[in-house]
């Protein structure tokens, strides 16, 4: 009787250990957060599995070149839909770009200032694309010149200064409305910017002495390209006073932007400046190379550029026995 006594205690002694043991093991797994009574959390064994990263747009830059070819290729299988879009809301891209004559173009233009109500006397601009190249890995510097509209739309007079060492050249050029007319005494008032002008002329004779002029007129600087050098002084100051001057864009070097006309103007007489600058364009290359103006968009002040059917506006070389033989 007494070994089963002591068996029993001892066994009772072994049951609140462990108990014990249980409850402390317990007491370690509470919730750190504070609330109203403290919850016991059995030990975990098991992790919730990580959710995979959100997938990021690529960026265009980020794109394979082969994920790129596909999305072009992609764009160029997109049928065109035939003839103009009959409703207001359509995709663009679905649509060829309309390609307008130019007195089509023009009465486009002023049916969107009528639509628009916008200032009817607006600038109407001409957007032109150069193809610079001229072969052998040469090609066109960006060029500025003068060109004599067949009907000006500015009322304004360019300032214009004459270069002649002859006095009686001075008269004259005084007479004919030069700003200023001299030889080697304007060139340090032009340096210390006491002489302001819109163009410089000046006869052959005087152009060595012109030289430290070079960096400070840059474009403006006479020149026989620009008809700026020449010994008939009234002709030279008719075309820099009342001309109109377009030069190409140094920056993107093969685009031209001008005005040519206001909106008000009729349609011949847009049409008829719009060709007297292409054809000032055109001249400095020569036309055996092909077309100089790549494409050409008119526009006004407030409305959308139009495409130019082209083709008809550029000179055409003539291919004859008789040139043949002067170009020889």
């Amino acid at each position: 009787i007494a070994a089963s006594l002591r068996c029993a205690y001892s066994a009772s002694l072994v049951l609140r250990h462990h108990q014990r043991h249980c409850l402390s093991k317990m007491v370690c797994q509470t919730s750190l957060y504070p609330c109203s009574i403290n919850v016991q959390v059995p030990n975990r064994h098991f992790a919730a599995a990580k959710k995979p990263a959100k997938k990021t747009k690529k960026s265009a830059k980020d794109k394979a070149p082969d994920e790129k070819k596909e999305d072009i290729e992609k764009i160029k299988s997109l049928p065109y839909m035939e003839g103009e879009p009959e409703d207001d809301v359509y995709l663009k891209r679905l649509y060829p770009r309309q390609i307008y004559d130019v007195e089509k173009a023009i009465h486009l233009l002023k049916k969107f200032q009528i639509l628009d109500f916008t200032y009817p006397k607006q600038g109407v601009f001409l957007d032109l694309t150069l193809d610079m190249a001229l072969g052998k890995k040469k090609k066109v510097e960006p060029f500025a010149s003068v060109v004599r509209l067949p009907y000006p739309f500015s009322s304004e007079i360019n300032k214009v200064a004459v270069f002649t060492w002859n006095a009686s050249e001075v008269k004259i050029a005084e007479d004919n409305g030069a700003a200023f007319a001299g030889g080697t005494n304007l060139i340090q008032k032009i340096l210390d910017d006491e002489i302001h002008v819109d163009f410089y002329v000046a006869v052959p004779e005087i152009m060595p002495e012109l030289n430290p002029l070079k960096k400070k007129l840059k474009k403006r600087f006479p020149k026989h390209t620009r008809n700026s050098i020449g010994r008939d002084i009234p002709k030279m100051l008719e075309l820099f006073k009342n001309g109109h001057e377009i030069k190409v864009d140094e920056e993107r070097e093969n685009f031209l932007e001008t005005r040519i006309a206001t909106l008000d103007m009729s349609s011949d007489q847009i049409t008829a400046n719009l060709q007297a600058v292409i054809n000032d364009v055109c001249r400095h290359r020569p036309l055996s190379l092909g077309p100089f103006v790549v494409r050409a968009f008119l526009r006004s002040s407030t409305s959308e550029g139009l495409l130019l059917k082209i083709d008809p506006l550029l000179p055409k070389e003539v291919n004859t026995e008789e040139s043949s033989k002067e170009a020889a």
